[in-house]
């Protein structure tokens, strides 16, 4: 069986809209898992904070703060 992540909603009606149609084989049979944030967890940055954490990005790359990403993924492995 091949795992797939999507998003969707639901609509008044309880039916699920998936936001990006599936590229899979036609009239094929699939298991669905509704994963369901509650309110307090979907918490989208507000446009200050994206444009805060923006500023901050460009301001280590443009200081030199930055690290290669091969070096993160060691670290990550030796966790």
């Amino acid at each position: 069986m091949q795992a797939l992540k999507v998003m969707a909603s639901i609509n008044e009606k309880g039916q699920l809209t998936l936001d990006y149609p599936l590229e899979l084989k036609t009239n094929s049979r699939v298991e669905v898992i509704i994963l369901v944030s509650e309110p307090e967890e979907i918490e989208e940055p507000s446009k200050q904070e994206i444009i805060a954490d923006f500023r901050q990005a460009w301001h280590e790359v443009m200081t030199g703060q930055t690290i290669p990403v091969a070096a993160m993924w060691e670290q990550l492995g030796n966790d």
